[in-house]
């Protein structure tokens, strides 16, 4: 909602630098008529005057023209700068605008559906498209073992990612307390074998911690976050763990289901006479 009238805000902004222009360019053909009108006041006076009241004229002729220049460059510079400006904002605005769409359509996606490996899918292509990240794992809490075990991966396979146990390095402490991390050098490691990870999300549905994202290197044209990013960490931080919760009790329920249904159904066969 904040965002939503920081929008409306904006355009207001852009509204009245179309004014402003509006009224510089009649205040412009008002001064051009008053010089005009100087002029040709001038020119009649030089015609009826001797040679040192013409020169005389024609210096305070230079002089009015001279003023009457630095005045226009001077309001053609401000307007230049109101220019600059309302195209920073237009673009700011158009950035928030798709940041918008982006975080809509990946909430959306998130979702969308309750099976387990096409929310696990779903993830993944946020991280890779709207984050830019490169290789990371997806790990989730084995409750039964207490450690995170990797169930996907993106640029490594999910052998080589580690299974960690809860409160051991960044990726257990990041399980056991539920806040996010991030290295100081974004740039990551080419190894991963010991490596840590550069970003490490925790998957949180209220407070209980379900797994996390950890990323080990982003795409070389990414150097750093954006706000958006930050933004997309939160939203797979609370959306991402209700989905990927919601839709592997759902799986599992379905299989239990399964199999429930094929046992009665045994039962119901008649014995072979």
């Amino acid at each position: 909602m904040e965002k939503e009238t920081g929008l409306v805000n904006k355009a207001d902004e852009f509204l009245q630098m179309f004014k402003k222009g509006e009224e510089f360019t009649k205040e412009l053909l008002r001064e051009n008529e008053k010089l005009r009108y100087r002029v040709a006041e001038l020119d009649q006076s030089i015609k009826t005057s001797g040679d040192e009241a013409r020169i005389k004229l024609y210096e305070d002729r230079i002089n009015i023209l001279d003023e009457e220049l630095k005045s226009v460059k001077e309001r053609f510079r401000q307007v230049e700068e109101e220019n600059k400006d309302f195209a920073s904002k237009y673009i700011e605005v158009e950035e928030e605008n798709n940041n918008l769409a982006n975080l809509y359509v990946a909430s959306y996606q998130l979702h969308s559906t309750l099976d387990f490996a096409e929310v696990l899918r779903i993830v993944l292509e946020i991280v890779i498209n709207l984050i830019g990240a490169e290789k990371f794992a997806i790990l989730l809490m084995d409750e039964k073992t207490n450690e995170l075990v990797p169930v996907t991966a993106e640029g490594m396979s999910v052998a080589q990612a580690p299974k960690v146990k809860i409160g051991a390095g960044i990726i257990g402490s990041v399980a056991r307390e539920g806040e996010r991390y991030f290295a100081a050098d974004l740039s990551g490691s080419e190894e991963l074998n010991g490596a840590e990870p550069i970003v490490c999300i925790p998957l949180k549905i209220k407070e209980h911690v379900i797994g996390v994202i950890s990323i080990y290197k982003l795409l070389t044209q990414k150097s750093n976050f954006s706000n958006v990013d930050y933004e997309l960490f939160n939203l797979l931080a609370g959306h991402a763990a209700t989905a990927i919760f919601s839709s592997r009790l759902y799986t599992q329920s379905e299989r239990k289901l399964t199999t429930i249904q094929s046992f009665l159904d045994l039962l119901k066969e008649k014995p072979r006479k």
